[in-house]
C-alpha cells in the first residue's frame, strides 16, 4: 500500500507506464527500511521546510551552506564585495542576490548542493566498478562528488549575480543614481564570471569528461531558458502573452530543471554507475526542481498574509494554467479589467486567478512532479539519505 497522498491524474500530464524497474542493490538492504531511523516511504512530510534541510544536513555531514566557503572567502570575491558596499541605499539586484547568500532564510540557495550529496550517498558506491575507491569518502560520499555539489552551487549562484543586471533604459529615480546602478551591473558581470571561472576550473579538476559534457550542456541550458524569459518580457505586450503549459514546462526545465537533474546525473557518473541508475537520478532531479518552481510559484496565490500591491510573474504556473482554461480571449478581457490608469492592479487580478482553476491545477501538477521524483527513488536501496530526498519532495508538494 502506498503511503503517498492520492494526485490528480490526467492523461495530459501522465504517460504510460513502463515495465517495473529491478533493484540494483544486495537484497538485504531492502529489509532495513523497518531497522532504527531508516524509512523507506515516509508516511507524512515534516512540519516546516527549514526542518527538512537541516535533517537532510546532517546526514551528508554539514551544512551545504559552507561548501562554497573557500570560494566565497577569497581575496578577490572579499574585494569584490566591498565594492558592493557602494550600491547600498540603491534598489540594485545585486544587493538582494549578496544579502541572499548571507542570510539565506529559506534554505533555498543550497538545495541543489544538497539534493546532489543526499542522491550520492543514497546510490553509494557502484557494486559493478570498483574504479572509485581510490577516492576519499567522508559520511558515505566520494570527495569528487562533494566537489560536484561545490560547482552545482557555484553556477546556480553565478546566475543569480548574473540576473542581478539592470535595464539602465527602464531605470525611475527611486532606483537609485544611474552612475551607481551603472557601476551595479560591472560588478554583477565580474562577480558572475568570477564565480563561474571557479566552476570551470573545479570541471577540470574531475578529470571526467562526460561530467564536463553534462555540466556544460546545462550550463547552456541556463542560458537559453533565461534567454527565453528574457525575450518574452522584452516584448511591448509581454503582459498578454500567449504561452501554454507544456511550453512553459519546456522553458522551465532549462532555466529550472536542467542543472539539477544533470548535477544527479553527473554524481552517479562519478561513482561509476551504469545508465539507469544514472538516469533514475535524471528523473528526480528533473522533476524535484520543477516540483520545486511549481511550489515558488504559488506563493502569492496560497500565503496567508499577501500584500494586495505585491506583483507576481504573469508566466508563472498558476497563470498560464488560468489563462490556458479560460483562452486568451477571456484572459485578456480580464487583464484589462484589472488595469487602472495604465497600470496593472495586481490584487484585483490575483482574485480573478484565484477564483478560476489555476491555482488548484497548479497545486495538481505540483504534486504529479513530487511523485515522479518518489517513483524514480525507487530505484534506489532504502536509506537515511532517500528518506531525506522522500521528505523534501513531501514538504515542496504540501499545501494544508
Amino acid at each position: 500500500m502506498s503511503l503517498r497522498p492520492p494526485l490528480w491524474r490526467s492523461a495530459r500530464y501522465l504517460g504510460a507506464a513502463g515495465p517495473p524497474r529491478r533493484a540494483w542493490w544486495p537484497p538485504f538492504l531492502g529489509r532495513l527500511s523497518s531497522v532504527g531511523s531508516w524509512r523507506g516511504q515516509p508516511s507524512r512530510s515534516p512540519a516546516h521546510w527549514n526542518q527538512v534541510v537541516s535533517e537532510a544536513e546532517k546526514i551528508v555531514g554539514y551544512p551545504t551552506s559552507f561548501m562554497s566557503l573557500r570560494c566565497l572567502l577569497s581575496d578577490e570575491l572579499s574585494n569584490i564585495a566591498m565594492q558592493v558596499r557602494k550600491l547600498v541605499g540603491t534598489r540594485h539586484p545585486l544587493l538582494t542576490a549578496a544579502r541572499g547568500l548571507v542570510q539565506d532564510s529559506r534554505n533555498n540557495l543550497q538545495l541543489r548542493g544538497l539534493v546532489v550529496l543526499l542522491i550520492s550517498k543514497a546510490a553509494g558506491p557502484s557494486s559493478v566498478n570498483a574504479s572509485c575507491q581510490n577516492y576519499d569518502v567522508v559520511s558515505g560520499i566520494y570527495s569528487c562528488q562533494r566537489s560536484l555539489a561545490e560547482i552545482t552551487e557555484l553556477i546556480h549562484t553565478a546566475l543569480l549575480v548574473h540576473r542581478g543586471i539592470v535595464n539602465l533604459n527602464e531605470l525611475q529615480s527611486s532606483d537609485g543614481p544611474l552612475k551607481d546602478m551603472h557601476f551595479g551591473n560591472k560588478i554583477a558581470i565580474l562577480s558572475g564570471d568570477f564565480l563561474l571561472a571557479n566552476a570551470c576550473n573545479g570541471l577540470a579538476l574531475l578529470q571526467n569528461t562526460k561530467v564536463v559534457e553534462l555540466l556544460a550542456s546545462a550550463l547552456m541550458d541556463l542560458v537559453q531558458g533565461v534567454y527565453y524569459e528574457n525575450s518574452t518580457s522584452a516584448k511591448e505586450d509581454y503582459i498578454t502573452s500567449d504561452i501554454g503549459i507544456s511550453t512553459w514546462k519546456e522553458q522551465t526545465f532549462l532555466s529550472h530543471g536542467a542543472l539539477l537533474a544533470k548535477s544527479c546525473q553527473a554524481a552517479m557518473e562519478l561513482a561509476k554507475h551504469d545508465a539507469e541508475v544514472q538516469d533514475m537520478a535524471f528523473q528526480y532531479g528533473k522533476h524535484m526542481a520543477m516540483s520545486h518552481k511549481i511550489n515558488s510559484d504559488l506563493q502569492p496565490f496560497i500565503k496567508e498574509k499577501t500584500s494586495d500591491s505585491t506583483a507576481f510573474n504573469l508566466n508563472s504556473a498558476p497563470v498560464v494554467l488560468h489563462q490556458e482554461f479560460l483562452g486568451r480571449d477571456v484572459w485578456m478581457k480580464q487583464i484589462r479589467e484589472a488595469q487602472e490608469k495604465g497600470r496593472l492592479d495586481y490584487g484585483k487580478l490575483r482574485e480573478t486567478i484565484k477564483a478560476g482553476k489555476g491555482v488548484t491545477s497548479a497545486i495538481d501538477l505540483c504534486r504529479y512532479h513530487g511523485n515522479k521524483a518518489l517513483e524514480a527513488l525507487e530505484s534506489f536501496p532504502p536509506s537515511e539519505a532517500r528518506s531525506a530526498l522522500e521528505n523534501i519532495v513531501f514538504a515542496v508538494t504540501r499545501f494544508s
